[in-house]
């Protein structure tokens, strides 16, 4: 079994600066985990903990039924692929991804065949005999994937392995391990999967369950729709999403007809009662709100739907092609609205009195203090 287990571990430099606080972490055989967080969140920390490439402070991890705190990196089990490729530059492809196995002693006919069979399932084979400088970016990476599939381990931990490589190359690399990952389950090998990243595209796309890291804790553990749809405090809210989630102080105001949350200079939103339920005891306090920009919309000005619509002024519009992103100012704050492409509509910057309607029975309400999804208690 290659389920891999974190019980409170922790790293703490002698410095006394603590890296990473008491992390709780559950990783199924066959899955493909996703780490991802801001620069210093201590996501490749960790993975380098499992790795053995770091000591822990405290805590215990394992590997199957192997608690492997005290173990070279050698003897974990595991395959790294790391952000710039380490390969040995003097020797051809077929070399580098052999040579892990010659030192390991492994029969020269299996060696062979294990090269062969991961050079066809990368598409490499014909690169076999060049050397790393004689290849392009993503190639170069490929035999660095191709170098730890060889050795069959039995977890394999990737530390931002396409940062390196341009945006279309980055695409196609990221598809193609997802599909190496699918691959490999299919085939009955093992096929658990850590990757550290801080592009949360790759996360949601690659991830059968994302774990977000800041500042060396646990945000939250899940599905990515869950993570996007479902976000278990205001940090996971702002960062997973692109554009970001708009996410401004409000004030709850009971009414006679249910829940208003008053933005600046006295505008109101009247919150449907599926979302209202959770503030009755939240009346005169201030909330975080949160509404992603896909949940603007713009609408007629002459439209007279209450509760829902707001005016503010346009500063920037970004045309994406299939769709656009509106900046605009609500009485100083900043808000973006994604939207279809505009074809013939146009706006100008600045422009007054633009109404936008929320979709508030897509809103998230956190609160002020522990910034804890209030939707989900």
């Amino acid at each position: 079994m290659a389920t891999v287990e974190l019980k409170q571990v922790t790293k703490e430099y002698p410095n006394g600066y603590k890296a990473v606080h008491g992390i709780d972490l559950q990783i199924r055989d066959g899955e493909f985990m996703v780490f991802v967080g801001p620069s210093g969140c201590a996501k490749s920390t960790t993975l380098r903990m499992i790795a053995g490439l770091e000591e822990i402070s405290g805590g215990e991890i394992y590997i199957g039924n192997r608690m492997i705190n005290n173990l070279p990196p050698k003897d974990r089990g595991i395959a790294m692929v790391f952000q710039n490729y380490a390969l040995y530059p003097h020797m051809s492809v077929y070399e580098n991804m052999a040579f892990g196995l010659k030192v390991a002693k492994l029969p020269k006919a299996e060696i062979d065949k294990r090269v062969r069979e991961a050079a066809e399932k990368l598409e490499i084979t014909e690169l076999l005999h060049k050397k790393p400088k004689e290849m392009s970016g993503g190639q170069r990476q490929r035999v660095a994937v191709g170098r730890a599939i060889v050795r069959k381990p039995d977890v394999f931990l990737f530390d931002e392995p396409l940062s390196n490589l341009d945006a279309k190359l980055r695409v196609s690399m990221r598809i193609r391990i997802t599909q190496l990952h699918k691959e490999l389950q299919a085939a009955g090998q093992t096929a658990t999967m850590i990757y550290v990243t801080h592009d949360q595209v790759e996360a949601m796309t690659m991830g059968d369950r994302i774990c977000i890291l800041n500042y060396g804790k646990i945000m939250q553990v899940d599905t990515p729709l869950n993570v996007y749809n479902y976000p278990q405090n205001k940090f996971v809210a702002g960062f997973i999403g692109s554009p970001a989630m708009n996410l401004i102080q409000v004030r709850v105001i009971k009414t006679n007809g249910g829940v208003n949350l008053r933005l600046a200079d006295e505008l109101e939103l009247t919150l449907p009662p599926a979302k209202a339920q959770y503030l009755l005891d939240y009346d005169g306090k201030t909330i975080w709100f949160g509404i992603r920009p896909e949940h603007i919309s713009l609408v007629n000005a002459d439209d007279n739907t209450t509760g829902s619509t707001i005016h503010g002024a346009v500063e920037i519009v970004e045309q994406m092609g299939n769709e656009s992103y509106i900046h605009f100012s609500l009485n100083g704050v900043s808000l973006v609205a994604r939207t279809a492409q505009f074809g013939s509509q146009t706006l100008q910057q600045g422009q007054d009195r633009v109404a936008f309607r929320f979709l508030l029975e897509h809103c998230h309400l956190f609160d002020l203090d522990t910034e804890e999804n209030i939707g989900l208690k």
